[in-house]
């Protein structure tokens, strides 16, 4: 049985924050999404008019795993064009982030089923959404730089 992607009217592209946590031990946050056909990716959302990037990550944050997060880096942006990664054919434009938390303890809110805490070598052989690969590897690339 195929999903079929529900469509929606947009005006213009949605900007949204991702957030690739890490933790104490320096791990990153994994969370498997429905909304990405049951791949992992980063948390984050939509950017909410008149709020700042930064605010929107770190609210997003919080909302979608309970987490506190700081020391905010910007890492890369990309487009995501109605892409079928996604269960709604829309238009996005990610702005990835890499932060830190002090906790492990996350609560998911219902638009994730797990959460995984791994490095970013690991988490590069899972199944992983692209978009979240392509936040990983500019990572990588930034820190060997």
């Amino acid at each position: 049985m195929t999903k079929e992607l529900v469509m929606t009217k947009q005006n213009f592209p949605h900007p949204t924050v991702g957030a690739l946590i890490f933790n104490p031990e320096e791990k990153m946050l994994l969370v498997r999404s429905h909304k990405f056909h049951d791949k992992y990716v980063v948390p984050g959302g939509h950017i909410e008019v008149g709020e700042k990037m930064t605010d929107a990550l770190i609210r997003e944050a919080k909302e979608e795993t309970g987490l506190d997060v700081y020391d905010l880096e910007f890492i890369f942006f990309q487009e995501f064009i109605q892409d079928e990664s996604f269960w709604k054919n829309m238009h996005f434009i990610f702005f990835d982030f890499a932060c830190k938390t002090d906790s492990t303890d996350v609560i998911l809110n219902d638009e994730a089923q797990s959460y995984v805490w791994v490095t970013m070598e690991e988490a590069l052989t899972m199944n992983v959404d692209a978009y979240t690969i392509n936040a990983i590897n500019e990572l990588i690339k930034k820190k060997n730089s």
